[in-house]
C-alpha cells in the first residue's frame, strides 16, 4: 500500500452542497433560506438567548450570590461510636470500612469524627481526624494514622 491508494471508505465524504446556484442542485435562488425576512438576510438572525421580546431565561432566574468554592472536599464521614464493630487490634482501613458498609461511597476521602465513645485499641488509617476522635484514640490506647 502507498500513500496514494489511500481513499476514505465509500460513502463516507461527501461533495460540498453549493448553494444559490440555479444548476439544478434545488438549492438556487433562496439558497434554502425562505424567502424575506430576518433570517434570510447575510448576519441575519437573533443573539444567543434572544426569546423574542421576552424577558429571557437567564434573567428570569434569580441571582447567585456569596463565593463557592470549586475546590472543596467533601469527606465520608465515620463516628468513633461505628467503630466499635471492630475486634482489638483491628488495623481500620477506607477499604475496610466500605466493605463492612460503615461508608458507601468514598467520596474524597473519609474523616473520623469523635462522636461517642471507644473502648477498643484500633489502629485507625483515615484521611482525616477530628481533634476529638484523634485523643479519644490514643487514650483507649489506639493510634490514629492519616492518609
Amino acid at each position: 500500500m502507498r500513500l496514494e491508494d489511500l481513499s476514505p471508505a465509500p460513502g463516507s465524504t461527501h461533495a460540498k452542497k453549493r448553494v444559490g446556484r440555479g444548476n439544478g442542485s434545488g438549492h438556487g435562488k433562496t439558497a434554502g433560506r425562505g424567502h424575506n425576512g430576518q433570517k434570510s438576510r447575510s448576519g441575519g438572525g437573533v443573539r444567543p438567548g434572544f426569546e423574542g421580546g421576552q424577558t429571557p431565561l437567564h434573567r428570569r432566574l434569580p441571582h447567585r450570590r456569596g463565593f463557592r468554592n470549586v475546590n472543596r472536599k467533601e469527606y465520608a464521614i465515620v463516628n468513633l461510636s461505628d467503630l466499635e464493630v471492630f475486634e482489638v487490634g483491628t488495623e481500620v482501613t477506607p477499604e475496610l470500612l466500605k466493605e463492612n458498609g460503615l461508608v458507601k461511597k468514598m467520596l474524597d476521602g473519609v474523616k473520623i469524627l469523635g462522636e461517642g465513645e471507644i473502648s477498643k485499641a484500633l489502629t485507625v488509617r483515615a484521611h482525616k481526624f477530628s481533634k476529638s476522635a484523634e485523643e479519644k484514640l490514643k487514650t483507649a490506647g489506639g493510634m490514629a494514622e492519616v492518609l
